[in-house]
């Protein structure tokens, strides 16, 4: 495991996507590079950033959108994280092979090599959440990634909700969990329940924080996307948490932003000694966590 700097600042790009994923690229590579002026080292891209949301319908015709790893995005992000000297964390649109894609994070170096990959484990199927019809679930398992600025575990989206998805990722090593993110409130349900979907949204990612002992950022689009059934209008609120649920910084709910925080690699440290959890897990008595339900 490589020895990394005791301290780094997170970059998380906020934005608003167009339809066209050749004017998010344009756009996505100047905010990389104001996130870089600001002092970011991780630069963080939200999920499916190249493109609107397209899975609120099921339609053949957005598997064009996909693209294989590597590929010409791929091309690019490598290109810019080697001459700025940053690490680039992006969501993509993988085709993996003919009726076979994924929801792929990548991870650049700092030197602009792959550092490598993970599939989202978790394929949501709500209203207007149909990634099941695009998606395979991933089988490259829960992974941490040494960079230059850090170790650090990438999930995406809906893996934000499962604790067991965040405590295997932390147990790869993991100093930061970064959550490349694409929700929003359906229009009619904002007044009755945004507040609370939203809290709960919060909260699920600070707790993973603080079990984890380790950051977690969550990197969110803003704006209304899609005319069926009203559409999205997606939440922003990109933060970073610390290892013990504080919130460092944190983005509007509908302004395009980059969100810069500073990471300690001590306050993990401070938290988990004060905190032990991970000493006192009893690995022993955990084992029906592999069954889908009781004892059956």
């Amino acid at each position: 495991m490589r020895t990394a700097k005791k301290k780094f600042t997170l970059g998380l790009i906020q934005p608003k996507c167009e339809a066209e994923p050749s004017r998010n690229m344009r756009a996505t590579l100047k905010r990389i590079h104001d996130a870089a002026k600001q002092g970011a080292d991780i630069i963080c891209l939200p999920e499916l950033f190249l493109s609107h949301y397209f899975c609120q319908q099921t339609d053949l015709k957005f598997f064009e959108l996909a693209e294989p790893i590597p590929g010409p995005t791929t091309e690019k992000l490598g290109a810019i994280a080697r001459s700025l000297g940053k690490v680039i964390v992006a969501s993509l649109f993988e085709k993996r092979a003919a009726g076979l894609y994924h929801n792929t994070a990548v991870v650049f170096d700092a030197d602009g090599t792959l550092a490598g990959l993970y599939r989202k484990s978790h394929i949501p199927d709500d209203p207007l959440y149909h990634e099941k019809y695009y998606f395979t679930p991933g089988d490259l398992g829960f992974r941490a990634f040494d960079t230059r600025f850090g170790r650090i575990g990438i999930l995406v989206c809906w893996d934000q909700w499962f604790p067991e998805a965040a405590r295997l990722t932390a147990l790869q090593g993991a100093q930061l969990l970064i959550y490349p993110t694409a929700i929003g409130w359906h229009p009619r349900e904002k007044a009755p329940f945004g507040v609370q979907q939203h809290d709960a949204w919060q909260t699920i990612q600070r707790a993973h924080a603080i079990a984890n002992g380790v950051y977690v950022a969550a990197i969110n689009r803003v704006g209304h996307e899609g005319s069926v059934d009203g559409g999205l209008e997606f939440w922003g609120a990109s933060f970073v948490s610390d290892p013990f649920g504080v919130i460092l910084a944190k983005a509007s709910h509908d302004k395009e932003e980059i969100v810069i925080a500073e990471c300690d690699m001590a306050r993990c440290e401070e938290v988990r000694q004060n905190w032990p959890f991970l000493r006192d897990r009893r690995i022993d008595a955990y084992g029906n966590l592999t069954k889908r339900w009781g004892d059956v």
